[in-house]
């Protein structure tokens, strides 16, 4: 949430400060601004509303300087208006800064500094930091940031301009993620690498606690003791066409296209396919660890925690392990029965494609207080999440720039049926030859994928004719729930609709009565054991008049008037992630159909920074 950029080099930075904006635009904003330093101070545009309302103000009134900030705003205090908007100054224009995350104590503060005669010229809680630079410097701005810093409970990230050093930024990181981009002569800012990409690949990644004071030569990294602290710059590997769309009309779909590739790609890093054994260099147990493993618990938001709850279905069924999945903002605050617990064999998983998300970084903080192993799956390298792991497990599904995930998820529920079958293997669950044939079963995804991208055209011939349709209900049972819930998650994301998951045999407990003749039933049913279930609940609803539609293993006796989108001959691990990929493509169609921002829906963001 929220979108930093900064540059200091010794060309015009605003350039970079747009176009570094416009890539963060999936993070979610209401309102954007830069800030650029002049012989004469600060020269500040702004715009409520899209990026292209800033590029059309700095097109009209144009800006120059070698040194700026940049950010995109999510409103959390204050209405989004060109007050609240960032860059934000003290009272002085000595200070601009940018900020991600939220100053809890900022209303304390605000009261201090009211009382001292300084007034302020928005609602927010940024502000106060900008006006408390100002107020309590003395000598530089590391100096003055390292005592202010101390004053701050919350989160944040800050990009800061002093007046006193035109060519400067300084930064500051507190549970918001932040790097640092190398250029040739030059330095960037950013939140995210995605903004990096098409400058640089040789990032620094600040670690909590870090201040950085970054010139167009050099970046230096002190603690928040203002001592020097060491930093090693790392490569980052994404190939910029991800961060583009390369002929399709939106990232999402693009990114529902690639998933045979990423699929492809975390396959060959996981498996040796020339034997079909799992690259053990990989993997997070040992022999021992998998033997001695008693419980897990798999924490995770939105998305994630579908993958999460896929993860403990693999997991138990596989390698005969009790596990649990928690919603991340819930599990950090629940009461953990500690006698119940046993470090020694208890292991958590935190799961999340930024690997920012702050209530899962906050749940795995609380594992690790009570003496479990930590464990997390990530897409991004060096991510807060992935640093204060023990071990990572790393999804390849590459920049995923549409708010609305899908790849991501894929390559989740990916590492989950590797885990599941490694741990199964391990603990003697499975001989060679079952873990060999299962992994057999794993490399064939993304040619199954591919098959059903092939047809996508039926889909977007479905939602056509189903766009009058006003509730989408997807049923189904054990993993077909689980699908349901990501696949109604998916649709409301991106198309507004009124869209829920129920475990299909919860309808007569209350949803049926929900049911009507311009209601759309979407039943997933690839679960061998409780096809005819699923299937007696899909008459149940058909006879209340609604529109039918089955993904899945289609009955011996055709259900008249329903839809069917086929899953055969695949087993039962996999074909959930093949109901995903009809799932994504109907979400994606029928938002078109209502002419929805499919790539930044209203009122959501990518990585969700803040609890």
């Amino acid at each position: 949430m929220c979108g930093i950029v900064g540059f200091t080099g010794k060309t015009s930075c605003c350039e970079f400060l747009l176009k570094g904006l416009s890539a963060l635009e999936y993070r979610g904003y209401d309102s954007a601004g830069i800030a650029a330093m002049q012989a004469d101070g600060f020269s500040v545009r702004k715009a409520v509303g899209r990026i292209d309302r800033l590029r059309e103000e700095v097109e009209q009134n144009p800006l120059s300087g070698v040194c700026g900030i940049g950010h995109t705003r999510w409103a959390t205090h204050g209405k989004p208006s060109v007050e609240n908007c960032h860059p934000h100054f003290d009272t002085e224009r000595r200070v601009a800064l940018v900020h991600n995350g939220i100053i809890e104590n900022y209303a304390e503060l605000k009261a201090q500094l009211m009382k001292e005669g300084i007034s302020f010229a928005s609602e927010t809680d940024t502000e106060v930091v900008a006006q408390l630079l100002a107020y309590h410097y003395e000598k530089d701005m590391k100096t003055t940031l390292v005592k202010v810093l101390a004053m701050l409970k919350g989160s944040f990230a800050l990009v800061i301009l002093d007046r006193a050093a035109p060519d400067t930024l300084y930064c500051a990181r507190s549970h918001s993620p932040l790097v640092i981009g190398i250029g040739q002569g030059c330095h960037y800012v950013a939140s995210d690498v995605c903004a990096l990409l098409e400058y640089t690949r040789s990032v620094y990644l600040p670690e909590d606690g870090d201040i950085a004071v970054v010139t167009p030569d050099k970046a230096a990294f002190f603690g928040l003791d203002g001592k020097e602290r060491k930093r090693v710059s790392v490569t980052i590997s994404w190939d910029t066409s991800a961060a583009q769309k390369n002929g399709f009309d939106h990232f999402m779909l693009k990114e529902i296209c690639e998933q045979p590739q990423v699929i492809a790609d975390t396959l060959a890093h996981y498996i040796d396919q020339s034997t079909y054994t799992i690259r053990r260099e990989h993997m997070p147990f040992t022999p021992e660890q998998a033997q001695q493993l008693k419980e897990l618990t798999i924490a995770a938001c939105g998305t994630a925690y579908h993958a999460g709850c896929m993860g403990k279905a693999l997991i138990e069924q596989f390698a005969g392990v009790r596990t649990d999945a928690c919603i991340a903002s819930e599990y950090r605050y629940q009461t953990v029965v500690e006698q119940e617990r046993n470090p020694e064999g208890h292991v958590f998983l935190a799961v999340s494609q930024s690997g920012e998300t702050a209530d899962t970084l906050a749940a795995l903080r609380k594992a690790k207080q009570l003496g479990m192993r930590a464990l997390a799956f990530s897409n991004v390298i060096g991510a807060s999440i992935a640093r204060e792991a023990d071990t990572v497990m790393y999804t390849l599904a590459g920049p995923e720039i549409a708010v609305a995930s899908t790849k991501a998820y894929l390559t989740q529920v990916l590492l989950f049926e590797i885990l599941a079958l490694d741990l199964a293997h391990l603990r003697g669950k499975m001989n060679d030859d079952q873990l060999k044939a299962a992994l057999k079963h794993l490399v064939e995804l993304p040619r199954q994928i591919q098959s059903i991208l092939n047809q996508r055209a039926i889909v977007e011939d479905f939602a056509r004719a189903n766009r009058a349709c006003h509730d989408v209900f997807f049923i189904g049972r054990l993993m077909d729930y689980t699908t349901s819930l990501e696949s109604a998650l998916k649709l409301k994301e991106v198309s507004y609709l009124h869209s829920e998951a129920y475990p299909a045999g919860e309808l007569k407990h209350g949803t049926i009565a929900l049911i009507d003749e311009r209601t759309l039933v979407a039943a997933i049913a690839t679960q061998p054991q409780i096809l005819e279930k699923t299937f007696s609940n899909m008459q149940e609803v058909k006879a209340r008049g609604a529109y039918l539609l089955l993904i899945g293993t289609p009955p011996q006796t055709p259900i008249e008037g329903c839809t069917v989108w086929p899953i055969e001959n695949v087993p039962w691990y996999t074909a959930p992630l093949l109901a995903t990929v009809y799932a994504q493509l109907f979400a994606y169609y029928t938002a078109r159909q209502h002419g929805c921002d499919i790539d930044k829906p209203r009122n959501l963001a990518k990585s969700v920074t803040v609890e």
